[in-house]
């Protein structure tokens, strides 16, 4: 297990410095550092004067040298202009001698937002708590649901229970999330047609959370990951069902509802256990959608507003966020074999 955990580890951070590395590429190619230059500096620069900026501020280095500085593993520029020195690691009253030479994301400086004027770190860590709260009613709501429509499904192949609930699990997994949520503000919050149920706002949720205001976005973004889930569970206790020890079982006589709870459940949850986890870097994307389309001000609305108005160092924060959550749920799915099948060992 520890040889297995080292070598993940180190899996990991070589993914997570590639995912990075192309991130920064992209974000850092020259019509968006243009683009900076004109929203930091005057939007009717000339290409002269955007050159000159874009060099005073150590965006003409080559990418991979300021990849380096912006992850803390190489010093950081600094620039001399009219007697006044300035560079990444060089604040209001600091000199060369005073200021740190390394100042990037390992070292706890994530750089500072041009849309929000805040830290990157700060903001990060507030939008992803709100996000986090989403994610975990979600959950909360999801997993229950689905796994008890799959089983129900499964139980009883071909039966029309089973029917119904996989025709239930096809169109909630046919829908995406923009549709629903349209379709659950209009008939259950709307003020000209609806019902008029929740009265509250995704945005008020953010301080105080309560059913009226956070209930439809939970549900828009549960109801889609509900089917995935379900039909999996469905399709791995159908087959678990048919398999000999069941049959077995059933030939000794023991009810029906042991049969299910303590053989077959177990075995049928291997597989839908590796589709929850893969709900986690989901709904890091889902709720891209539905926090804009609720104004819930999370990760995802932060996100658009970073790609909306080219913040390259909260598009790389969140970007990194994002990428360490995919790695760690993957990490979490495959310890969890051992313990939900000890026939599983890990090399």
């Amino acid at each position: 297990m520890l040889f297995f955990l080292l070598r993940r580890t180190a899996t990991m951070i070589l993914t997570a410095l590639c995912l990075s590395f192309i991130v920064f590429y992209l974000t850092n190619l020259p019509p968006n550092l243009e683009k900076v230059a004109k929203f930091q500096g005057n939007s009717r620069m000339t290409d002269e004067e955007v050159d000159r900026w874009l060099e005073h501020n150590g965006f003409t280095q080559p990418t991979y040298v300021r990849y380096g500085e912006w992850l803390g593993v190489k010093p950081g520029w600094t620039d001399l202009r009219d007697g006044k020195l300035s560079g990444r690691c060089i604040g209001a009253e600091m000199t060369k001698e005073t200021a740190p030479r390394f100042c990037g994301i390992l070292q706890g400086n994530w750089g500072t937002s041009t849309v929000f004027r805040e830290d990157v770190s700060h903001i990060v860590a507030v939008r992803m708590a709100q996000t986090g709260k989403l994610m975990f009613w979600v959950m909360l709501l999801m997993v229950p649901m689905a796994l008890l429509i799959g089983v129900l499904a499964g139980m009883r192949e071909g039966s029309k229970l089973d029917r119904a609930l996989s025709t239930f699990s096809i169109m909630t997994t046919a829908t995406p999330e923009y549709v629903s949520g349209v379709i659950l503000i209009a008939v259950f919050a709307s003020s000209t047609v609806g019902l008029k149920w929740f009265k509250g706002t995704a945005t008020s949720a953010m301080d105080g959370a309560n059913f009226e205001n956070f209930f439809l976005p939970v549900l828009t973004i549960a109801l889609y990951g509900t089917g995935y889930v379900a039909r999996m569970t469905r399709a791995s206790m159908a087959e678990v069902m048919t398999a000999q020890y069941v049959r077995t079982a059933r030939l000794k006589g023991v009810s029906f509802r042991n049969i299910v709870l303590k053989h077959a459940l177990r075995n049928a949850l291997i597989a839908p256990f590796t589709v929850i986890m893969l709900q986690f870097p989901w709904l890091l994307n889902g709720v891209v959608i539905v926090e804009t389309l609720f104004n819930f001000k999370g990760l995802g609305w932060a996100l658009v507003q970073a790609a909306g108005n080219n913040d390259i160092d909260l598009l790389l924060g969140i970007s990194v966020v994002s990428v360490i959550v995919v790695l760690v749920t993957q990490l979490i799915s495959d310890i969890g074999y051992v313990y939900l099948n000890p026939r599983i060992r890990m090399s």
